[in-house]
């Protein structure tokens, strides 16, 4: 499900170490660990598939066959590549290609198996922009979305076999407001798009337009408050039911409709947690639904026939991506707090396919915590050291987005500070994902505040049962967790001994001015307008505002090509704090919105652990 978000799904870092030496110390190795997500399978050749993988510490597309375990990387970028995807015949791979984390280029493809550098490597013809949707269909023809400052969203048709020749792309969507293309049916007539033309990206809407015409076909709003995210057509020619999820009844949950005859069909879950996304089985008789529900994310095959649901893999841990195959087997991503992750086959459990490499070492489990908050229950994960007792100096983790989540899940960050000494708490505080709509909207009109009471609160009660210092609590987070972390430090001062700020919004509307326009959207639906509009609610929600009352360091981390959260808003707290007298810091990297090499991570997390070192009390 696409949920406007800061964050890109990158993971948060910080640890210390001192350069050189062999072996480097567990930390680092984690990092430095090769890493495979789910493959991507061809539909009309599923022994081919597109694999996102690490090489020498960088995410780079690969090919690779299933049979043979044959994998070729079909990229060598220097910041990486993670966005990658195959055609149904499994001739082609298609991945992204931007400049140094900017999120600003255009799609390429390569032919499967060909190493990087291939000279047919060829750019889509079109000019480059933001992504808004990539979807291929067996007839030769594609979608590509697009954002642009200048041209707002625009959703182009593309004919593959010609690619760069005639016929030229053909526009069949645009629109000044947030929108993607969001699923295309399988034999390429029919376009979803998602959309905020009513103004809110956090609730959007869905139209189904004709891919020969541009014409409407069908149209499903759910009105204020109640979002609809479509999800995927069944790859079978001529299906036009599609996967779609919903919030009527206050938990997002899956349904079928036929946008053709209008049929709606509720996928009905005898269990507690909300869907958080959905695929279909190769078959179309079939679904596979992932689950969200107390921090963990667990697959459910859902039999249309029989209207049953039967949990498929692990029962614990989080499952982190997943495909269904034709033969019923289920490839999918799996760890917890303790154990690494895995791709692993649902057919016999093992592992399909592992990085050339020394796996991680483990880390410690998790420990559910409960408090009682301002709002309701508030759900946190509590990681604690080996040895040592409390009270335990804690580092809380703060998660981004804001919708998005902590889970029991490998974090080789959150195992840097266990091993450091630190407890580590990460709270799934109000505007979080997988405790209901409710819970996630909890935070508009009252961006920030509510976050930050609800982890004042789990702190709190913590610190009152004798497990956390409350004189040796680091407030740390990225993205979002960056803007609530410099929030935090200028509205709860007393409460915070350091702050780390990683990649954060710090001048509310200093980065409303320079971010992504699909971010401004999301800023005036949080806040009611936009800076103009609703001058006094960017005031109240923006970290600047409160740089006088800040008593503790502050490290800043930023990327000079950041398109999200921009350097500029970040150097203006930088000034503003170091004018007041305030200890702060800012180290700069080349990159955008975080870093996926991990060189580049170790040294920002010994830059990190550097400044706790030498600030922290005692």
């Amino acid at each position: 499900m696409s949920r406007l978000s800061r964050s890109r799904g990158r993971r948060t870092r910080a640890a210390r170490s001192s350069p050189g030496g062999w072996p480097p110390p567990a930390w680092e190795q984690r990092f430095r660990a090769p890493e495979v997500e789910v493959p991507e399978w061809a539909t009309d050749a599923p022994d081919r598939a597109c694999v996102v993988a690490t090489v020498e510490g960088r995410p780079q597309a690969h090919s690779w066959e299933a049979s043979t375990g044959r994998l070729v990387a079909a990229t060598d970028r220097p910041a990486g590549t993670t966005d990658a995807t195959i055609d149904p015949a499994g001739r082609w791979l298609w991945w992204f290609a931007d400049t140094d984390g900017d999120e600003w280029g255009s799609w390429r493809r390569q032919p499967f198996g060909s190493p990087p550098g291939w000279s047919a490597e060829t750019p889509l013809p079109l000019p480059p922009a933001y992504q808004a949707g990539l979807h291929l269909a067996r007839d030769g023809t594609g979608v590509v979305g697009r954002t642009d400052p200048d041209a707002g969203t625009t959703i182009h048709q593309v004919f593959l076999d010609g690619f760069s020749a005639t016929p030229a792309p053909v526009l069949l969507y645009a629109g000044d407001h947030d929108a993607e293309a969001a699923a295309l049916s399988d034999d390429g007539n029919l376009l979803v798009v998602g959309h905020g033309e009513r103004g809110d990206p956090r609730h959007p809407a869905l139209r189904v337009l004709s891919a020969d015409t541009g014409a409407t076909v069908a149209a499903l709003d759910d009105g204020p408050g109640r979002g609809l995210w479509a999800l995927d057509f069944p790859p079978l020619p001529g299906d036009s039911r599609l996967l779609v999820l919903h919030e009527r009844t206050g938990t997002p949950r899956a349904a079928v409709w036929d946008v053709l005859s209008g049929a709606w069909r509720e996928l009905a879950l005898d269990v507690d947690g909300e869907v958080a996304d959905a695929t279909w089985y190769p078959s179309g008789d079939a679904v596979l639904l992932a689950v969200d529900h107390r921090a963990r994310t667990r697959l459910h095959r859902h039999d249309l026939r029989t209207g049953r649901s039967t949990l498929v893999g692990p029962a614990d841990g989080t499952v982190d991506g997943a495909t269904a195959r034709p033969d019923g087997d289920v490839w999918y991503s799996w760890s917890s707090a303790a154990e690494p992750p895995s791709v692993r086959t649902t057919r016999t459990g093992a592992v399909l396919l592992a990085p050339v490499g020394p796996r991680p070492r483990l880390s410690v489990g998790v420990r559910d915590v409960d408090v009682p908050g301002p709002d309701g229950e508030v759900h946190a994960l509590l990681r604690l050291p080996a040895t040592g007792t409390g009270p335990h100096p804690v580092v809380v983790d703060v998660h981004g987005g804001p919708a998005d989540h902590r889970t029991d899940s490998f974090s080789p960050t959150l195992a840097a500070w266990v091993d450091h000494g630190f407890a580590v708490l990460s709270v799934n505080f109000r505007g979080s994902t997988g405790y209901g709509t409710r819970w996630r909207d909890a935070i508009e009109g009252d961006v920030g505040r509510a976050e930050l009471a609800d982890i004042a609160a789990v702190h709190g009660g913590l610190v009152a049962e004798g497990t956390l210092d409350p004189r040796r609590s680091v407030l740390a987070g990225a993205s979002w967790g960056g803007y609530l972390t410099l929030l935090g430090l200028g509205t709860q001062p007393e409460r915070w001994a350091l702050g780390l700020a990683d990649v954060p919004v710090a001048d509310y509307v200093a980065a409303y001015e320079d971010e992504l326009a699909t971010l401004q959207s999301v800023d005036r639906a949080l806040l009611g307008g936009s800076p103009e509009e609703v001058p006094e609610a960017y005031a109240a929600a923006s970290p600047i505002t409160y740089v006088g009352a800040v008593r503790a360091p502050v490290l800043l981390l930023a990327g000079l090509n950041d398109p999200r959260c921009p350097l500029r808003q970040v150097q203006r707290y930088e000034s503003a704090l170091r004018e007041r007298g305030g200890v702060v810091e800012l180290y700069q990297y080349g990159g955008g919105h975080g870093s996926h090499v991990a060189a580049e991570q170790v040294q920002q997390m010994r830059v990190q652990l550097d400044f706790v070192t030498r600030h922290l009390p005692t």
